[in-house]
């Protein structure tokens, strides 16, 4: 049976049309399960009985079992979900002054194989699909009774190594009359697949792009990241440039702090170098521990001595506060543990 979760609202309006059903029958539907968070179609007291015994029949209501919960000391919360074929991901709801936000995963497992990422230590196994995606959202708002106002594509899985569902899952969560996520406040973390960003310019989205740099030569990305031996540096910026000139949207650069790795002055300007004069900024992230690697995380005086550099050279840069490591749900941590 689909999921309902895999239609946009116009979707599900052309649906209803070529079934004899109203147009406006998809948004009555919309909004009964969306914003009254009603997942039984017989409480749906304003849809005809025809119309609730087909959807019944066709569209699945169904959502993810929660199977483990865990909650930070900073109140950032960490799920383990359960698909209907058993495979699990995790996804992360975090709460900010300007207010909550869920990290989604992309794939079960990730191929990329970045040293220092405990996502890729189990190898992927399938995509995510676009329903999935949405279902995990829904799940963690009715779990707990709050309001998602953006979503980061930045958990488990490489977004545009899943392109097609991903692309529909972000039109799904913008939809009108659904989660309503503001397109400005979605944003797709990636690697670098470089063709890809090509794509997503194209797709007239205007999502935030953020891209996991971590180095600025590419020497020393290529032991950091395997998949800069198929996209080098030079043609990422290339790529962001683009981005920027099709969307306006300000490109981030993900900069993971390892101790005694990339975090020297000399790095640091080599960094001001790569970027200087994009429309861009630099998110400097502490290294979350990760049992099985040995890089440790930089110390509090490197890592402001690099924000510093940047800052002098006129590099837009912030330096990001940790959130969920306690519970292993901070950057660079998440993978399930369960098989």
């Amino acid at each position: 049976m689909k999921s309902f979760y895999s239609y946009t609202l116009t979707e599900l309006e052309d649906l209803f049309l070529k079934l004899g059903y109203k147009k406006f029958n998809a948004s009555q539907v919309y909004d009964w399960v969306y914003k009254k968070l009603t997942l039984d179609y017989d409480l749906m007291s304003n849809i005809s009985k025809d119309l609730r015994e087909y959807l019944k029949l066709n569209l699945s209501l169904d959502l993810p079992k929660i199977i483990i919960k865990e909650e930070s000391s900073d109140s950032t919360i960490k799920y383990l979900f359960e698909f209907s074929d058993l495979s699990k991901v995790e996804g992360v709801l975090m709460h900010h002054p300007y207010g909550t936000s869920f990290c989604v995963s992309s794939e079960v497992g990730c191929n990329m194989g970045c040293s220092f990422c405990a996502s890729g230590l189990k190898k992927k196994t399938r995509d995510l699909s676009e329903s999935e995606m949405v279902s995990m959202i829904l799940k963690s708002v009715i779990d707990s009774n709050e309001r998602i106002s953006s979503v980061v594509i930045m958990g488990t899985g490489e977004p545009l190594d899943n392109y097609d569902n991903v692309i529909r899952f972000i039109r799904i969560i913008n939809a009108p009359k659904g989660l309503e996520i503001g397109i400005r406040h979605i944003t797709l973390s990636t690697c670098g697949i470089v063709p890809r960003i090509y794509s997503l310019a194209d797709e007239g989205l205007g999502i935030n792009l953020a891209i996991s740099l971590h180095a600025p030569t590419n020497d020393l990305r290529y032991k950091l990241m395997p998949i800069n031996k198929a996209y080098k540096i030079e043609e990422i910026i290339e790529a962001v440039k683009y981005y920027f000139n099709k969307t306006g949207r300000r490109i981030t650069f993900e900069y993971l702090l390892l101790k005694g790795v990339n975090d020297s002055r000399l790095i640091a300007d080599k960094l001001a170098d790569l970027i200087k004069g994009l429309n861009a900024y630099v998110n400097l992230i502490p290294y979350n521990h990760v049992d099985e690697f040995e890089y440790s995380t930089s110390s509090d005086k490197s890592a402001n001595e690099f924000y510093d550099t940047l800052k002098k050279r006129g590099i837009n840069v912030t330096l990001r506060h940790k959130m969920g490591d306690d519970i292993d749900a901070a950057c660079g941590q998440l993978r399930s543990k369960i098989n």
